[in-house]
């Protein structure tokens, strides 16, 4: 098996939009306020295309099996850093997990952010997600901040 990690391309679209759907499926059990029914995360055409953002793929044997954007971001003016790049769209297809594939595309994404001196790299995880955890601090990351939620509709307030 040689794996090929390469930008995409806009033939790619197909396969990156089933992808999407894998990522919704699996973020869906660990956040209630993702609606139901058919939704999208990303405007994968603009990724691609955009000087601000790219898409990378993993590919194996001719058929795509991973992915991963980077888009580089304005960030608060009062941080060091005036940009960050910010990594999403990490997906790998079931049969091809365990492979370093998630590592690989990473590596890709973050030699793409470096080749814009953009260094602050930043990516959102859910906190119940321990694989996608481990797989990230298995890479560098650290937990920097933690993001709360309360759903108060149903919530006594008198």
């Amino acid at each position: 098996m040689s794996i090929i990690i390469r930008k995409a391309t806009l033939n790619d679209a197909p396969v990156l939009l089933e992808f999407e759907q894998g990522v919704i499926t699996a973020e869906r059990p660990f956040d209630p306020t993702i609606k139901e029914g058919p939704i999208n995360y990303y405007d994968i055409n603009e990724l691609i295309t955009s000087s601000d953002s790219d898409v990378f793929v993993a590919e194996s044997d001719g058929e795509i099996v991973a992915s991963g954007y980077a888009k580089i971001k304005t960030d608060r003016q009062y941080l060091k850093h005036a940009y960050q790049g910010y990594l999403g769209f990490m997906f790998v297809s079931k049969k091809h997990r365990g492979k370093r594939l998630n590592k690989m595309i990473i590596d890709a994404l973050l030699k793409w952010c470096k080749a814009r001196h953009v260094f602050e790299i930043r990516l959102d995880v859910y906190d119940d997600n321990i694989p996608a955890i481990k797989a990230y601090e298995k890479v560098g990351f650290k937990k920097h901040m933690i993001n709360m939620r309360l759903d108060i509709e149903n919530l006594d307030l008198e």
